[in-house]
């Protein structure tokens, strides 16, 4: 904490909260004896977090490599085409492995997995403390399913999956059938499980869009009266949106950060905007040409041609709350 700047009186304030400290385990009412704790941080504390993060924050030093922490989760990667890039990687396994070893800490190697991206890719074989690391060909980031393929189509059944689960569980467990009922508990319990993180792992196939899409279908059925109604005359009646609109919604607010909001710095790197005369909104992005189909499913790739079309008083907004009024209107007349 030193090292970072932080005050002497705050360090001192910080070491006397967790020193003299005693823990014990409590497993079906038997009690262990008090032992002394000697390290961490009390569990469930707000500077718990904090305490952890200046710990590791100094994990990628003199790697290479393109290194992500996010608690104690932490991935590393990189490009293999060359054995000399395969060879770096595996530097930077060793690199970690260091120092954890000088921190007192230790890898879960069982929980450390080998992503193999790309059709060409040669698959080759990475070592962490003398130990092999498995491969596998589809891993969970931060709730997200991503497979070696990167077409979602997993995080695409497995989010429909729990969303049916739970609005099966409504269906069984409520007996009102009315709006009022219905729609605020498939807001809050349902639809979130369908779009966590959805502008990262977005259908790319209408079977997958077809899958999400069902499940709403089957939640508006459920309203009193609105049985016999085709799907886009429920959404009117209720006032909803598609997933698939509310998708787009989504995609439009994130470049709007990227581009005119809190992730400004990032989205230089993420978008640029077209050079010379431009027609319509005065804010066009300049798109680029991919190879692969999978590619221009990317959020940075598929959301140009939206935003391109996208009215200048839309995109001209000087606030969020104000651009996301202006989008409502645009897009009303889309289910």
């Amino acid at each position: 904490m030193i090292k970072y700047g932080i005050d002497k009186v705050t360090v001192r304030w910080v070491h006397n909260w967790l020193s003299d400290r005693t823990q014990r385990v409590v497993i079906n009412g038997c009690t262990s004896n008090w032992k002394k704790v000697s390290s961490g941080v009390p569990q469930g504390s707000v500077l718990g977090p904090v305490m952890f993060n200046i710990f590791i924050n100094d994990l990628d030093e003199g790697v290479e490599g393109k290194l992500i922490k996010f608690a104690d989760d932490t991935k590393l990667g990189g490009v293999a085409n060359t054995r000399e890039e395969r060879e770096r990687i595996q530097k930077d396994l060793e690199k970690l492995e260091q120092w954890a070893a000088t921190n007192r800490m230790v890898f879960n190697k069982e929980k450390c997995k080998v992503l193999h991206l790309g059709k060409k890719n040669e698959k080759n074989t990475y070592r962490m403390g003398g130990i092999r690391l498995s491969s596998s060909t589809c891993e969970k980031d931060l709730g997200v399913l991503v497979d070696h393929r990167l077409n979602m189509s997993q995080q695409c059944e497995a989010a429909a999956k729990k969303a049916n689960t739970i609005l099966g569980c409504i269906k069984r467990s409520i007996e009102s059938r009315s709006r009022e009922v219905i729609i605020p508990l498939y807001s809050a319990l349902v639809r979130p499980h369908l779009e966590y993180c959805v502008q990262f792992w977005a259908p790319q196939f209408k079977k997958d869009t077809d899958k999400l899409e069902q499940v709403q279908r089957r939640a508006t059925k459920m309203v009193n009266g609105l049985q016999t109604m085709s799907y886009e005359e429920r959404l009117k009646e209720l006032g909803m949106f598609s997933l698939q609109k509310r998708r787009l919604k989504g995609d439009m607010i994130a470049v709007y950060k990227y581009l005119k909001g809190c992730h400004s710095a990032e989205g230089s790197d993420l978008f640029s905007l077209a050079q010379g005369r431009t027609r319509s909104n005065g804010m066009k992005l300049q798109g680029k040409r991919f190879r692969l189909d999978v590619r221009k499913k990317f959020m940075t790739a598929r959301t140009i041609s939206q935003w391109n079309r996208l009215p200048q008083e839309v995109v001209s907004s000087p606030l969020m709350e104000v651009f996301k009024r202006r989008l409502d209107g645009h897009l009303s007349g889309m289910v």
